[in-house]
Order: structure tokens, then sequence, then C-alpha cells
């Protein structure tokens, strides 16, 4: 989309899929995000990178959605955005919440002898699991700080194109940024799994316990669909 500036090179690596489904329903908004941006960005530095801000699309298409895991938004620490909601570099320090996710996962299995734990939890998206955050940006250093500048509407376009395109998709919501979208998911039609958000303020209200992984795979094995192997991070 030649109006696009600050964003182009991360839209530019969309499949076709997503990329259609923009410029036909979020053109104007992408717009909007995008000059909003590029303002900021010449005083502030924005994460992830800009290449990577559409990654988890990237990584997951349209097509291949079973899962929906929604956070909040990108990490705001130097280096550890990359466009993966949770997820970090291998090479970045495991940050709380994604450690906390891992703990929660070793304890739904408990009889498994290791896991993986790359931090990077690619596995995941190749397998269809869209590790989406309601914002896609952040200031360094500055907790949800560009979450009002639209976002919000394109994270929810999102999800409604996929409540719309899928049958059975199983959507889990972490936190109460998250689980403000669960009024635009038909129930009827899908699972919503809601917790508190796994970082340390809040995993031990509700996240630990919450067995949302084997809750997944019990609710896609149930409609003849693809269980996601959750122990390949």
């Amino acid at each position: 989309m030649n109006q696009l500036n600050y964003l182009n090179a991360s839209f530019t690596r969309l499949n076709d899929s997503w990329q259609r489904f923009f410029i036909s329903s979020l053109k104007y908004e992408l717009i909007s995000i995008d000059s909003t941006l590029s303002k900021i960005a010449n005083n502030a530095t924005i994460l992830p990178q800009k290449e990577l801000i559409f990654e988890a699309l990237i990584k997951t298409k349209l097509e291949d959605v079973s899962v929906v895991i929604l956070g909040q938004d990108p990490y705001h620490g130097t280096n550890e955005a990359n466009g993966l909601a949770f997820a970090v570099n291998n090479d970045i320090k495991t940050p709380p919440s994604l450690k906390n996710i891992l703990t929660e996962l070793k304890n739904e299995y408990p009889d498994i002898p290791t896991i993986c734990t790359s931090n990077l939890l690619l596995r995941w998206a190749e397998q269809g699991v869209l590790l989406l955050n309601t914002s896609l940006t952040v200031i360094e250093n500055q907790a949800n700080s560009l979450a009002n500048i639209g976002w919000d509407v394109i994270t929810s376009r999102i999800i409604e194109k996929i409540n719309n395109y899928h049958t059975h998709t199983v959507f889990i919501l972490w936190g109460a940024f998250a689980q403000k979208k669960a009024s635009i998911i038909n129930q009827s039609k899908h699972l919503i799994l809601k917790a508190p958000h796994p970082s340390p303020l809040s995993a031990y209200r509700g996240f630990f316990g919450c067995n949302h992984f084997k809750l997944t795979n019990e609710y896609l094995l149930h409609h003849n669909k693809q269980p996601i192997s959750w122990l390949q991070l």
C-alpha cells in the first residue's frame, strides 16, 4: 500500500490474504496509525522494529489460524519485542510473563521430563497459533504507551475476521485488555478461554492452573481439528 511510510516495511511482508483484508477493511485506519508512528519515531524508539510490527500475521496466515493467544502490548524493554505476543528471540533473557507461561505449560504436562525452552514460540505460530497483542507497538520503556493510536480498532477487526472466517477456533484471552475482545467473538461457534495476564502482578490470581493448553487441545480434537504440539516451542 503506497500510502504507508513507517508501516510499509512490515506490511509488504504480509501474505496476500492479510494484505487484501487490510486494504479492503482498514486502509484509512492504517494510514492514520502510520502517520502517528512516523511523527513519534522522530523523538522516541518504537518497538518492535518497523519490519516486525505485523510479524504475528506474517508467521500465521489467516487460512491457518486455529488458536489465537491475545495479550496486551509488546514488551517495552530494549530488544525484547519481536512482533509475536509473549515471545522474545532466543538470545534475549526470558521475560517474567514468558517464564510464567512456560511454568504453566510444565504444570499442565508434568509427566513430560523436559520441555524445549525456545523463547521464540515460532513452532506455535507455524502450527496456527496467532500470537497477537491488542496493541502492536509500544514506546521503549513505556508500557502500553501506544494503546490509543488506533491499534484497538485494527486488532478488533482482525479478531472479527477470524471469527467470521473460521469455525471452532480457540481464543485465549490473557488479561483485561484481551478479555475486552470477548464481546466480538461468537461463542456459539468458537471457544473463549479467559485468565489473568501471566505477568508476576497477576499470574497467581488465576493464570496458574488455568489449564488453557490442555483445554485448547481437547476442544480442537473434539471438533476434528489438529491439536497444538505445545511442547514444540
